[in-house]
């Protein structure tokens, strides 16, 4: 995600901050009563890691401190309803994980190369802490960013930068890898298999770093190759697209081949064209990946190559150069049966220069109007930092309406369409002022996938039994455990409870029979 490359805004959060003409937004109407929630919502967060964003804050932590840190950040985003986290792993051809062919980033003990001592694996304990707490966890790799700064001195010898020098060129004062060269294709594939092959990661996550974004005065140094590989292009803005194209559909056909459990997404700036620039674009008047990224989002959508799309819309509704709502109905016509999860500009939120985002009805009405979107399965808020420090009160929104039940992740039929059969022989005993339940594991599913894990539902005596509705949810466990102790019930009360099992792309089961329990 972008990042003012000026060392005095690198607190603004890393997405794109917009390039379209500065114009005035009609402010949004207060927020509306929400509906029914969906019971199938993806409610994800980006936690950055490149200059210390979100985590670790800070390069001299220790790794006991740098581990509390992330369990609070967890713990916070499991009250606020958040159930997956984008944590990024590579910001820089660099790793947040032991398992890696590239150097230890820089963000974490502060020089590059140099590891957690003593030693833990960040990913490995991130992904385990995030499934304790209901949360997928998809691994967010910078693909071609190869440095963030100019300091290149300060690499480590094993930087792919100092091992290949002839796979890079340098634009606006970094590197970056060349997209046009196939090793170089070949190495980022690899990369990303590291994850895949060696951690249970529920997703691989790109963000609208390809091409550089357009400096003045800068020219990409892509001539010679452009003359080795370019033949069958007279259009050297057009090669530089199909490179990326292949990228995309090497990786997709890479991580569903290694594990085809993985869900693949890439989240690209939020206009893809202008209608100005092309007839398919949207009724915008910025910046486009198409045209400046060299990359062709939509094309990725509708050929099946990616999963899903997450758009970056970090404008407010209204927005007269890029207008939230236009935007949001654009993605929706062009998803091609894909997910559509939408970028939500959190950290804009109470912007001093922009009405709309001071005011704080504009984000839960972004919210009202994704869910009034049939083709719209949820978002992504950027970032972590935004949504812990609870900016207008808008955290506490969610977590007392918008997200007040939990929900589960949308399921992807393409992937898997096959549910997990039934868990057999629930029962529930009552002891000390809590409820004890236990459980059989299901027959084998068609598939013979495995059971990933169990949803839980408790109705009060007499209720009728809806599993649809999230808001008789009581636990969501991302783990193979046979037993669960309700402990928020009341003594004298009756309780209904089902079970259902889910597998690892989230489909779930029919529901178990009804036990009714009374609290002694």
């Amino acid at each position: 995600m972008r990042i003012l490359r000026h060392f005095i805004l690198l607190i603004i959060p890393l997405f794109t901050i917009v390039t379209v003409n500065a114009q005035p937004a009609e402010p949004a109407n207060e927020p509306v009563l929400v509906k029914t929630q969906p019971k199938r919502e993806f409610r994800g967060v980006w936690i950055a890691t490149v200059v210390n964003i979100d985590w670790p804050t800070s390069m001299k932590l220790t790794p006991d401190k740098q581990k509390q840190e992330l369990l609070d950040i967890l713990n916070s985003h499991q009250e606020t309803g958040i159930n997956a986290v984008m944590l990024q792993v590579r910001p820089a051809a660099d790793a947040f994980y032991a398992k890696s062919r590239e150097p230890w980033s820089k963000y974490l003990m502060g020089k590059q190369g140099v590891g957690p001592d003593p030693a833990y694996d960040p990913l490995e304990f991130a992904i385990t802490e995030a499934h304790k707490r209901g949360m997928e966890l998809h691994a967010w790799f910078n693909p071609y960013r190869a440095t963030f700064d100019g300091n290149f001195a300060a690499l480590s010898p094993q930087h792919i930068t100092k091992i290949k020098p002839e796979w890079f060129f340098t634009y606006g004062g970094i590197k970056t890898f060349n997209p046009g060269l196939p090793e170089v294709r070949n190495y980022i594939v690899q990369v990303i298999l590291d994850v895949v092959d060696n951690y249970d990661v529920d997703g691989i996550h790109m963000d609208d770093y390809f091409y550089p974004y357009p400096i003045a005065g800068q020219k990409i140094n892509d001539d010679e190759t452009f003359k080795q590989y370019g033949q069958g292009y007279d259009n050297v803005k057009d090669w530089r697209r199909h490179n990326v194209d292949l990228l995309i559909k090497m990786i997709g056909d890479s991580v569903h081949a290694h594990n085809p459990d993985i869900k693949f997404g890439i989240s690209p700036f939020g206009i893809w064209a202008n209608k100005s620039q092309n007839d398919e674009g949207s009724e915008t008047y910025g910046g486009s990946s198409y045209y400046e990224n060299y990359a062709d989002s939509r094309k990725w959508i509708k050929e099946g190559w990616i999963d899903y799309v997450n758009p970056q819309l970090y404008w407010p509704i209204g927005n007269r150069s890029a207008d939230f709502e236009k935007l949001l109905n654009w993605w929706s016509n062009n998803t091609y049966g894909r997910h559509l999860y939408i970028g939500q500009a959190a950290y804009r939120i109470n912007e001093r220069k922009t009405a709309a985002f001071k005011n704080p009805g504009q984000l839960p009405n972004q919210i009202t109007m994704m869910r009034d979107n049939p083709r719209v399965q949820g978002s992504v808020y950027f970032s972590s930092n935004s949504l812990t420090n609870n900016p207008l009160g808008f955290t506490d929104s969610l977590r007392e309406n918008y997200y007040k039940y939990p929900a589960l992740p949308p399921v992807m039929l393409w992937l898997d369409s096959i549910a997990p059969n039934v868990p057999r022989d629930l029962t529930a005993k009552s002891a000390l002022s809590h409820v004890q339940l236990k459980w059989m594991v299901p027959t084998l599913a068609k598939d013979e996938q495995p059971v990933y894990g169990y949803v839980i539902y408790r109705f009060h005596d007499g209720e009728k039994i809806n599993i649809d509705d999230p808001k008789n949810i009581l636990h969501i466990q991302y783990n193979t455990g046979l037993t669960y102790e309700d402990t928020t019930v009341q003594k004298g009360k009756t309780y209904l409870y089902v079970i259902t099992a889910i597998d690892r792309l989230k489909n779930e089961s029919d529901r178990s029979p009804t036990i009714a329990v009374t609290v002694r």
